[in-house]
Parts: C-alpha cells; structure tokens; sequence
C-alpha cells in the first residue's frame, strides 16, 4: 500500500547562516495510520511539518531529502499544482485557531469559502455543508455557529471550526500542530476524541505534533522523537512510551508522568 505520506531522509536548512536546524528525519504514514512527532519547542516538528505541507517560513529550505504525498514528490510540483494538494490531500490544523480566522467574517462563512474554492460548490450548497461539518465536529447548534464571529466563541469551539474546514475537501493527511495545547484538560480530551472519531469514519491519517506525550500515546501508531532537529528514537509508540531506549525520550517520559502519562500506561498494560 502505498504511503499517504512519505518523508525521506529530511534537512531543512536556516539561510541565515547555514545551519540545518532538521537532520535527517523520515517516516511512512499509512492511510488511517497516527505518527506522532514529539520533543521540545525548537526541536524541529514544526518545520518537518510545514515542509510536509510545502510552506516553510522565509529564510528556510530543503537542503536534502524528500517529501511524497500519495508518491507525489512535492519538489516536482509547481506552485498550483502545490496550492491544490494543500486542503485537498493534506491539511493542517494548528496551535492558535484565532490567528487563523478572520474576525470580521462569520466562521461558517470562511468554513463554506474552503467548500467554495476546493469543490467547486455553489453558494447555497457550501452553506449547508459547511453546516453540516460544524454538526461533524461535534459543535452544538452548527446553524447558530455557523453565523458567529471568532470572537463569540471559546477556544474549543475555535479549534473545531478549524478542523471543520481542514477536512472540508476531504484531505487524505491532516497534520495537528499542538492543536490541543492552548486547550483545557477537558476541552483537549474533547479535541483528541473527535480525530480518533475522524480517523476511525474517514480513513483520514494524521500527523499529531505535541510536546506532551499523554497526547501521543493516545493517538498514535508509531512516534518520533525529535531533539536538535535529530530524531534520537523512532518506533512502535507502546514500545517507545513504556520502554524507552534513549535517554532523552526517558526523561521526556519521566518528565509527562504528572500530566497523566503514568496513568494511561497502567491502563494500557492492564488491558493488554
């Protein structure tokens, strides 16, 4: 089967002044399959993320290796060709919904704009899908929100609209950048819960970014685990999380046991 996303031995380098700020990082994503990517801020998962996705930030490149959606090789496209896979094949939901939204348009109106320019869809029937989505991701009242401004909502309500309209043209990857992060304890397990439910309904394979390994290990297929922009362990995520060979990644999981690691590892072992 052929891997929703595959990436190859992947350096991105700071123009700056040369350095390679992410060393040789790969991976396989399966269709329905979970990677994580874990380690600390500036380890380097946000920018594998965006040159998965084709958008890094000013000042960065891909210095060596390789990036396939569907076996497609991104450095082959062009820059429409770039623009259609984005939201069509892979998408992306990150950290701060807010900075992603425009305050002054009705949430479901910019959720029905996605609709619009990705499938074509006219006025009307992008209203009532994009109503549709808002009922998927598990808002209530999804006619009301759909009405609303960011500002009305609350930063779990947020982060499903944007989920809504990462998945509105059906993406076959959906990267989950610290998406629960800014979230509280309750509202995060809500936000986990609703991709498990999309993984298990769509086929929809995600890449789940986080420093927190609860989040990881409940998601996750397979985990990377990235320090300095090198990945110092890779694997299953049940051998990674309960036996640990690195030394990082076993202060990573010493370090997450008070965020309720520990407790979900007893739980996973005693159903095993």
């Amino acid at each position: 089967m052929t891997p929703v996303l595959s990436i190859r031995d992947l350096h991105v380098r700071r123009a700056a002044d040369g350095h390679e700020v992410v060393r040789g990082v790969g991976f396989d994503l399966a269709p329905g399959g979970v990677v994580g990517i874990v380690g600390e801020s500036g380890s380097g998962k946000t920018l594998t993320c965006r040159a998965a996705l084709g958008v890094l930030p000013a000042g960065f490149t891909v210095s060596n290796g390789s990036v396939y959606i569907e076996g497609r090789d991104l450095s082959t496209l062009g820059s429409a060709d770039l623009t259609s896979l984005r939201g069509s094949t892979i998408s992306a939901v990150f950290q701060d919904p807010a900075s992603y939204l425009n305050p002054s348009i009705p949430v479901g109106v910019q959720v029905a704009e996605v609709l619009r320019v990705k499938k074509g869809l006219r006025r009307r029937d992008s209203r009532h899908e994009a109503t549709e989505l808002l009922a998927a991701v598990h808002l209530r009242s999804p006619a009301l929100v759909y009405g609303q401004y960011a500002h009305e909502l609350s930063g779990g309500m947020l982060q499903r609209v944007l989920i809504a309209a990462a998945i509105a043209a059906e993406p076959r990857v959906l990267i989950a950048d610290e998406a629960t992060t800014a979230l509280d304890v309750t509202v995060q397990a809500e936000i986990l819960d609703l991709l498990a439910d999309l993984r298990e309904r769509t086929g929809l394979a995600l890449v789940v970014v986080s420093h927190d390994l609860a989040v990881v290990a409940q998601l996750c297929d397979e985990v990377l685990v990235l320090r300095d922009g090198v990945v110092v362990e890779q694997g299953p995520a049940d051998r990674v999380l309960h036996h640990p060979e690195h030394e990082y990644t076993r202060l990573l999981v010493d370090e997450h046991e008070q965020y309720g690691l520990d407790r979900f590892l007893a739980h996973a072992e005693a159903g095993a």
